[in-house]
This record gives C-alpha cells, sequence and structure tokens, in this order.
C-alpha cells in the first residue's frame, strides 16, 4: 500500500493537513485535517511501513507497555487505513 500520487501532508498554523494536487486535485477537492497519531499513520505510509511497523512507530511513540494498549493501537491504525482506502488516497 501506498499514497496515490497527488496527496501531500503540509504544517499549516500548526496543524498538519492533506492537500490534493495536480491530477488528484480534479477528483478531490478540500483538505483533511490530521491530528499527531493521523500523521504517523500518513508518514508510515508514505515511507513504505506495513501496518505493524506503523502500530510499533506509535506503541513506542505512545510508550505501550500491555498487549491490550498495543491492541488498541492497532485497531486504530487498522480502521484510518481503512478510511484512507475508502477516500482513495491509497493504492497498493
Amino acid at each position: 500500500m501506498k499514497i496515490k500520487e497527488g496527496f501531500v501532508i503540509r504544517r499549516v498554523a500548526g496543524k498538519y493537513v492533506v492537500v490534493a494536487t495536480g491530477q488528484a486535485g480534479r477528483q478531490f477537492h478540500g483538505m483533511v485535517k490530521l491530528n499527531e497519531t493521523g500523521k504517523t499513520i500518513w508518514e508510515g505510509v508514505a515511507d513504505g511501513k506495513t501496518a505493524d511497523e506503523i502500530v510499533d512507530v506509535l506503541a513506542e511513540q505512545y510508550g505501550a507497555k500491555t498487549e491490550q494498549e498495543r491492541a488498541d493501537i492497532a485497531d486504530d491504525v487498522k480502521a484510518m487505513l481503512r478510511e484512507m482506502s475508502d477516500a482513495g488516497f491509497l493504492t497498493e
């Protein structure tokens, strides 16, 4: 999985947003605001990381100590990846 060409993340006024550029901008109008976790997930995908690798990064970032905390992070990552796919941001 990877980010479709034309979608970029930018920091605007201290917030992270995803915007469409070029050809992608003809089909997607607007922007998506991301929190820190969303930014980490987006950048993980952009860097070619797998879902499990992104979970590892977030578990480290948030100091997840238990299996339940890691499972909660994994659920959040899967949910965001599904939303990104449904919105048309991802390609295989």
